[in-house]
C-alpha cells in the first residue's frame, strides 16, 4: 500500500509537471521575438500593424516586442510619408538596423557580391550592366500598364510610379513642386523619394544597379529624370527629380535613355526635400 502524499507534497509535484510541460516566460518571449525580427526581415519597412495582422498578434503584444527590439539596436524606425498623402504625422515603420542584418548574417550579399565581381572579371563590366538591366526589366513590365493608365500627364505617371514601388516595399512617396514666378511652369516637378533599397550595400559596390533603375523610371514617366541622392551613395533617400512641365513622350520599352548620375550633384542635394 502506497504511503499518503501530503497536500504541499502534490502542489510542489504539479508545478514541476507544469514547468516540464511548458517553456519559461523568457525562452517563449526570445522565439517571439525571433519571429517578430524575421517577419521584419521579410515584409520590412512594416508597421506594428501590419505585423500583427501577419503574426496573429495584438497590438499591444506586437508593440511590446518591437519596443524590446529597438532598444536592443537590432531593428530602427523609418518615418515616412504614405503615397499620395497631404501634410500629416508620417508612419512608423520599422526595418532591420546593420547590427540586425549582422545578427541575422548577410552571407547571401556576400555571395552575390562576389558573382558579380567574378563575372566583372570573366566577362567585364558590359556583363554587370546586362544583369543589372535585365533584373529591373521585370519591374519595368509590371510596373508599365499601371503607369501608362495614368495618362499623359507626368505628374500623375510619377504618382502612379509611387504607388507601385510603395507595394514593393520602396516606401515611395512623390512631392508635386510647382514653380513660382518669375520662374516658367517648365521648371515645375516631382521629385520621387524612396526611404528603402532591398539591394542597397549592393549597389554600393556596383551603381550600376542604380543606373538601370533610373533608366526604368525615365521610360515608364516618359521624360528625362535626374537622380540627386541614393541610399547606396550615403544619401537619407533615394531622391529622382522628374521633371512635368510637358506631356510624357513615348519610349519604347528597352529604348536606351542616358539619366543624369547623381554622383555629379552637390552634398547638399542629398536631402528629402
Amino acid at each position: 500500500m502506497s504511503s499518503p502524499v501530503s497536500m504541499p507534497q502534490k502542489r510542489h509535484a504539479a508545478e514541476g509537471e507544469a514547468l516540464v510541460a511548458s517553456p519559461s516566460l523568457p525562452d517563449a518571449d526570445d522565439r517571439t521575438r525571433d519571429r517578430v525580427l524575421s517577419a521584419v526581415l521579410e515584409n520590412g519597412p512594416v508597421s506594428a500593424a501590419e505585423l500583427g495582422d501577419l503574426l496573429g498578434f495584438t497590438p499591444a503584444a506586437v508593440r511590446r516586442h518591437l519596443d524590446h527590439l529597438e532598444r536592443s539596436g537590432v531593428i530602427e524606425v523609418k518615418r515616412v510619408a504614405k503615397a499620395g498623402s497631404g501634410a500629416g504625422r508620417p508612419a512608423r515603420r520599422y526595418v532591420l538596423s546593420s547590427q540586425g542584418q549582422s545578427k541575422l548574417g548577410d552571407d547571401y550579399l556576400n555571395i552575390a557580391s562576389s558573382a558579380l565581381r567574378r563575372l566583372q572579371e570573366l566577362a567585364g563590366e558590359d556583363a554587370v550592366r546586362e544583369y543589372a538591366e535585365e533584373r529591373f526589366a521585370d519591374m519595368e513590365r509590371r510596373y508599365a500598364p499601371e503607369v501608362q493608365a495614368a495618362g499623359d500627364d507626368i505628374t500623375a505617371r510619377a504618382m502612379a510610379l509611387s504607388k507601385a514601388l510603395s507595394r514593393d516595399g520602396f516606401v515611395a512617396s512623390a512631392h508635386s513642386i510647382e514653380a513660382k514666378a518669375p520662374l516658367p511652369a517648365a521648371l515645375s516637378s516631382v521629385q520621387l523619394c524612396q526611404g528603402h533599397c532591398p539591394i542597397q550595400r549592393l549597389a554600393a559596390e556596383f551603381p550600376v544597379f542604380c543606373d538601370a533603375e533610373t533608366k526604368v523610371f525615365s521610360r515608364l514617366v516618359g521624360v528625362d529624370v535626374r537622380r540627386l541622392s541614393t541610399l547606396a551613395q550615403g544619401g537619407h533617400v533615394c531622391t529622382t527629380h522628374i521633371p512635368t512641365g510637358r506631356l510624357a513622350a513615348t519610349v519604347p520599352p528597352g529604348a536606351e535613355v542616358q539619366p543624369k548620375s547623381p554622383y555629379q550633384e552637390s552634398n547638399n542635394q542629398q536631402e528629402r526635400p
